[in-house]
């Protein structure tokens, strides 16, 4: 059997060296190597939040993170706006109300972004809301949001806090917490970040930990105001996964050898290729060109069905792709390249995808989108030599 190619928008790949790391003798997690690794972890964290903050890190999932920044930002009966543009928005939506949050969506079109003059009007109607939350890369529809816009918006017309789902963007696309506004952004360890499930992560603002002392919504577990006391020794309140820690350590290495602007212009590329090639083998795309996501891909086929497709790739070809959620469960795939991903494996993923058409709707499509793909890497390498 043919290795799997795992091209979902997560869990992403492992790296050897990161999957080797995490394959080391298990130490007590209050001992010195512990603190030794949150010690070297901290500071090459920040830069991927865009951030000078410390970054706190959580034993769950991302929703874990989600969950953690509402209740700790938020009390019961605050009013809060949660901009819905897909079924991560609408996740953190859920999480607000299961916490008695006053909860007002803005429900946007899936597969479009939100509007920032949509927000500001929102906020003039509602002037007492607390806080916003907003989803950066919506998973689910291959959409990236304009956060840095978005976020102005909130600080102009509101004194909400910023509350940033960065799930599946962090470490794959440009992240500016301090200079965009961002009093929260959270995110999880098995997208760009280049790990297995199991990890959350918070950044948290000057302004928004001032919040989060105040605030008297009961919480244990995701107590941030614990974790912050913890790090200061460099040691978490409660058990971390100490194997992912060993993992972490290596993950956020490569990423400061690769140079984050490397690796946003990686994923960028990555992205073009697999659009353009989508394009030539008239694959409609959910998202538009100009709020596309660098780390995941939505095709909304016309002419057969996205089901079908997929399942033929997994079982013909070994290539994992992703349906879509909710009411396009059976109408999209979604292509991931982000994290552990190069234009190489890219190039592979679009030969199997012409080949599942092929075989699916009976057209010759081979090498229809692998030359588009092969000539938008060739002349960004150009153009990179060019550069010097």
């Amino acid at each position: 059997m043919f290795s799997q190619q795992l091209r979902i928008p997560g869990p992403t790949p492992i790296p050897p060296s990161v999957q080797q790391a995490m394959n080391q003798a298990m130490v007590g997690h209050r001992d010195q190597e512990t603190k030794e690794l949150i010690h070297t972890i901290q500071p090459l964290l920040r830069p991927i939040f865009g951030t000078k903050q410390e970054v706190i890190v959580l034993a769950g999932s991302g929703t874990g993170g989600l969950e953690s920044a509402a209740v700790n930002i938020a009390n019961a009966g605050d009013e809060v706006l949660v901009a819905v543009t897909g079924a991560f928005g609408d996740r953190f939506a859920s999480i607000c109300e299961a916490h008695d949050l006053k909860t007002h969506h803005m429900n946007v079109t899936w597969g479009t972004a939100a509007n920032p003059d949509d927000l500001k009007s929102f906020l003039l109607d509602h002037p007492t809301i607390q806080a916003v939350f907003l989803t950066f890369c919506e998973t689910s529809t291959g959409v990236l949001n304009p956060i840095k816009e978005l976020a102005a918006v909130v600080r102009e017309y509101s004194n909400a806090y910023v509350v940033v789902d960065g799930v599946s963007s962090v470490g794959g696309t440009a992240s500016h917490m301090d200079d965009w506004g961002i009093d929260m952004l959270v995110t999880g360890s098995q997208k760009a970040l280049m790990l297995p499930p199991g990890l959350a992560f918070i950044a948290v603002s000057e302004r928004a930990w001032k919040q989060i002392q105040d605030n008297s919504q009961r919480r244990f577990y995701f107590d941030l105001r614990k974790y912050r006391k913890s790090l200061e020794g460099d040691s978490t309140p409660y058990t971390p996964p100490v194997s992912l820690l060993y993992g972490l350590k290596q993950a956020v290495q490569l990423i400061d050898q690769e140079g984050l602007s490397e690796i946003y212009d990686r994923h960028q590329l990555m992205m073009n290729m697999t659009r353009k090639a989508c394009k030539a083998l008239g694959l409609p795309l959910l998202a538009a060109d100009d709020i596309a996501s660098p780390t995941v891909t939505a095709i909304k086929p016309d002419h057969f069905s996205a089901k079908q497709l997929k399942m033929m790739l997994k079982s013909s070809f070994n290539l994992n792709v992703a349906g879509g959620q909710a009411h396009l469960a059976d109408e999209i795939i979604r292509i991931g390249h982000m994290g552990y991903c190069s234009p190489n494996d890219v190039l592979l993923c679009i030969s199997l995808l012409e080949m599942g058409l092929s075989k699916l709707t009976g057209a010759d499509t081979f090498g229809v989108g692998t030359k588009e793909a092969e000539k938008e890497y060739f002349h960004f390498l150009s153009r990179k030599e060019d550069r010097g």
